[in-house]
């Protein structure tokens, strides 16, 4: 029998803490600073920066799936690829993905089904080092008590062609979407906050066109899913917007985060 492959945590230690106990707890102190959940969404947009600044308002986010956490059972992950260039969506080949807190199983049966579209193959070396996966996991894990997951890095894709993917494994309650993405990167506070509320703005009007590379590292799998929140009759409700300057940096260069759900109504 074929040895589990298991994809190791690439940022533990810088992103995040690698200490289990220190992890359990920064994790525990952000979901008890969150705003309590007013229903649970079906999807959501998360930041992925280092705890110390974006925790907070990752918190707030998964502080709203906390709800559904004993219904849901397949987490389908989608984050921008930052250190390898490819076209399409690479999943995994692993077996599961390992954090301080323990493996992920992936939800290698599923797979099978994306088996005609295109844009999807196995490509293990965009998620080798690639954080804006790695540092949800953390989070899922505190909240949900058992999950499998199936993690889709993009690189040069269109919207639609997210959006096709995404719809193909979109389920039911079981099934939880997750879109990992920053918003403005480097600058002053001031033209970030008015960046950062146009881009909340779009996205709560479900208009991905409004949204430029600028305003966001994950603005291609943000306007997949806003494709298939319009296709669905979703709607997208901010939870948390703040930016690095908010929370534990300084405010002459910031990047922004914002916390979204989107419900079905």
């Amino acid at each position: 029998m074929k040895a589990a492959s298991v994809r190791r945590p690439a940022v533990a230690g810088m992103f995040y803490p690698a200490d289990p106990r220190e992890l359990r707890a920064m994790i525990s102190e952000f979901m008890d600073q969150a705003a309590p959940a007013r229903r649970a969404p079906k999807a959501v947009i998360a930041p992925h920066a280092g705890y110390v600044y974006s925790g907070p308002i990752a918190a707030s986010v998964y502080a709203q799936v906390a709800p559904a956490a004993r219904q849901i059972r397949r987490v389908i992950l989608f984050g921008p690829s930052h250190r390898v260039p490819f076209t399409g969506l690479a999943a995994s080949g692993a077996d599961a993905f390992a954090t301080p807190l323990g493996e992920v199983p992936l939800d290698r049966e599923i797979l099978p089904s994306l088996a005609d579209l295109k844009q999807v193959r196995v490509l293990d070396q965009a998620h080798a080092q690639e954080h804006s996966l790695e540092v949800q996991l953390p989070f899922l894990q505190h909240v949900l008590p058992s999950f499998k997951l199936v993690p889709l890095a993009v690189g040069d894709a269109s919207p639609k062609e997210v959006a096709e993917v995404m719809d193909r494994l979109w389920g039911g309650p079981e099934t939880l979407v997750v879109v990992s993405s920053d918003l403005s990167h480097y600058n002053d506070y001031k033209t970030a906050s008015r960046m950062d509320r146009a881009t909340s703005d779009a996205i709560e009007q479900l208009r991905p066109e409004a949204i430029d590379y600028e305003q966001a590292c994950g603005r291609i799998p943000i306007a997949g899913l806003l494709l298939v929140a319009r296709k669905r009759g979703l709607k997208a409700r901010t939870v948390d917007l703040r930016s690095s300057g908010d929370t534990a940096g300084p405010r002459d260069e910031v990047v922004g985060y914002g916390g979204y759900v989107f419900d079905e109504e």
